[in-house]
């Protein structure tokens, strides 16, 4: 393993924030045998949140929530109609659809391993995984008809206590009959922790197992790490370090999406989004957050040319000069980060009633 690529390892296992803790097998949870799932080959122990930590009953509450289209206003929309486990927990669309058929402005990302980032979304606006469950369910164009996020928060609230069935997980969950916005959040949030993706063919590889990756793989991880620097922001065992850059992706347009911006109001962030993880990426095209890169080849194409230039565009965006080989490599690597763990995820058969 390069310098590089150790020191990415270090960083990212090492980056335990004020709030969290890691849980793996064996370790403490919210109850005597509520043992978190352990992560796949190539992944550390998740970090739980001091005030969310793990729980079974938590986890298979979150579960029928993020299915049940009972969220949305009009009982057409759940967190999976965006986040799909059979398209790898995207939507497979350039923008997402809400309630009415609106689009929305930006593609769904992947839910797969958000258990090791912090904030959330392409921008980055919410704080944790429970803040951005919150979201979707005040958004007008996702899933409320409400004018208000408080509005939106409580229709769905009374919909939830109307159901006897969800009372009662809702207890069992967090011992109180009380059901809040921010236990709806916790419940979600505690099942998204649980989708992961690892032991691909590059963690067989890397744990000494010689043949897990193709030729063309083993040379395109020389690319990814070497001539091309891939890992300068996709580092780490979730090839990513979290941070916004500005690649030029739409800065092209007459009214490009500033990203970054919006949020923190500094003019370096304009144009900046959230660096995804490569895990899975054969799964979960189109790429970028706008889904204006359809294919992998296209997202290699425009990394290649050195992205769409404008004010700021990251420095290290240049003309990589790869040969069509090197290209094609580089391709069949970002395959080999195909794993398993969400596959085994599927719809509940029934929700409370």
């Amino acid at each position: 393993m390069t310098t590089r690529r150790c020191l990415g390892w270090l960083l990212l296992t090492a980056l335990v924030l004020p709030g969290f803790r890691f849980v793996s097998a064996g370790g403490a949870a919210d109850a005597p045998g509520d043992i978190p799932p352990t992560p796949p080959l190539g992944l550390p122990a998740v970090p739980w949140p001091d005030d969310n930590p793990y729980s079974a009953a938590k986890a298979e509450l979150g579960k029928l929530l993020y299915f049940d289209t009972r969220l949305s206003s009009d009982s057409t929309v759940s967190c999976a109609s965006c986040h799909a486990p059979e398209k790898a927990f995207t939507d497979g669309a350039a923008v997402s659809t809400g309630i009415r058929g609106q689009k929305g402005g930006r593609s769904a990302p992947t839910v797969i391993n958000r258990a090791y980032s912090t904030l959330q979304f392409w921008d980055g606006r919410a704080a944790s995984l429970e803040e951005q469950a919150k979201g979707p369910i005040a958004n007008p164009i996702e899933m409320t008809a409400e004018k208000t996020a408080d509005a939106a928060h409580e229709t769905s609230l009374k919909r939830l206590r109307s159901v006897a069935g969800y009372v009662k997980r809702f207890e069992q969950a967090f011992g109180t009959k009380a059901i809040t916005i921010d236990h709806v959040a916790q419940a979600i949030a505690t099942f998204e922790r649980t989708v992961y993706s690892a032991n691909a063919p590059y963690d067989r590889y890397n744990a000494g197992e010689a043949r897990a990756m193709s030729e063309a793989q083993v040379r395109g991880m020389n690319v990814f790490f070497n001539k091309a620097a891939c890992d300068s922001c996709h580092l780490g065992f979730n090839f990513t370090d979290g941070s916004y850059v500005n690649i030029g992706v739409g800065m092209d347009r007459p009214q490009p999406d500033v990203g970054r911006f919006a949020v923190t109001g500094k003019d370096e962030d304009r144009g900046a989004f959230k660096t995804p993880t490569l895990r899975e990426i054969e799964h979960t095209a189109p790429y970028m957050h706008d889904g204006s890169l359809k294919t992998l080849e296209e997202v290699v194409e425009h990394y290649d040319k050195g992205g769409i230039k404008n004010p700021q565009l990251d420095q290290r965006m240049k003309p990589l000069k790869l040969s069509d080989q090197e290209k094609k490599d580089l391709v069949a690597f970002m395959r080999a980060l195909s794993g398993e763990g969400w596959q085994s995820i599927k719809p509940p058969a029934r929700f409370p009633e």
